[in-house]
């Protein structure tokens, strides 16, 4: 039962960060860029976090593990970063497909840490998830779109860095209270945020006329939500179970963007969130086998 509880919290988190393309796409729409956006939810993220700082627990943090943690909200703001310059380059539906490798790599970063074979359940949900990736993502009816190389490189550095959260998100600062972590992790979102974009974050991600809604609704999803949630479960699961998780990810984006933007989902789509649900689920299912089969003995 604690790794289910644990899964769901990824699982949650996931979904977030799902939501948060909606909400990017509605920002462009209303004239804003990338990095004013980005600027802005790590930003208010930052600021909503640091509000609950002085009711909460904290505990004293080593200079490696601040440096650790720093380094993870990195990983994660590097993701949208590269994820926007793919989506720049290519077609939404190569872009996604392109990031979404992150799980595969995500399970051999565990292999490669644990230093052995992932477990059956791991290899056929990967290989479903990747399946379901291709069809949920529309990329089978998006007809014939000139493909750019660099892109092609920037959506795969994306699904690596989005791989190395998931994985330092449950092995950075285990032990310091979830909001005390969490704070640390979207400063350093803030600090490459603020090392890309420069004068447009301070010039655009702090103004109040307008941006401050989609800054503040992007905090929520694609900071705190993800990052809180994150820091809760990673640390209890081994990371390519979280990885494996954490794929709800676009599932989540496809529901986002029918009930917030009006798009339609293809029945295509449908069988892709389809089977990426079923590949989350099967490891699920493995573990619950194994604990029946340990109290039973």
């Amino acid at each position: 039962m604690g790794n289910l509880k644990y899964s769901l919290f990824i699982f949650l988190g996931a979904c977030s960060y799902g939501i948060l393309a909606s909400i990017v796409k509605l920002g462009l729409q209303a004239g804003y860029s990338v990095p004013e956006l980005t600027g802005s939810q790590y930003l208010f993220g930052l600021l909503l976090l640091l509000l609950s700082f002085p009711f909460i627990k904290k505990t004293k943090i080593t200079l490696q593990q601040t440096a650790a943690l720093l380094l993870t909200g990195a990983s994660l703001s590097l993701t949208g970063i590269l994820y926007g310059m793919s989506l720049d380059r290519n077609p939404a539906s190569i872009a996604v497909v392109l990031l979404f490798q992150f799980t595969w790599i995500g399970i051999l970063l565990e292999a490669l840490y644990e230093k052995k074979m992932p477990s059956k359940a791991k290899i056929i949900s990967s290989i479903l998830l990747i399946i379901g990736t291709v069809f949920a993502s529309n990329l089978i009816n998006s007809g014939s779109h000139p493909i750019q190389a660099e892109g092609l490189i920037y959506g795969l550095l994306s699904a690596v860095t989005f791989a190395v959260f998931i994985f330092a998100s449950g092995k950075a600062g285990k032990g310091i209270p979830t909001i005390q972590r969490s704070i640390f992790i979207t400063f350093g979102g803030l600090l490459l945020v603020a090392a890309f974009s420069g004068p447009v974050l301070i010039s655009g991600g702090i103004q109040l006329e307008g941006l401050w809604k989609f800054g503040l609704l992007m905090a929520l999803f694609g900071a705190i939500f993800p990052i809180v949630c994150f820091a809760i479960g990673s640390p209890h699961l081994d990371s390519g179970l979280a990885t494996i998780v954490g794929s709800a990810e676009l599932p989540a984006a496809v529901a986002a963007a029918m009930l917030i933007l009006g798009e339609r989902i293809s029945e295509a789509q449908a069988f892709g969130i389809v089977l990426i649900l079923i590949g989350i689920s099967i490891p699920q299912f493995t573990l619950k086998k194994a604990a029946n089969n340990r109290f039973s003995t």
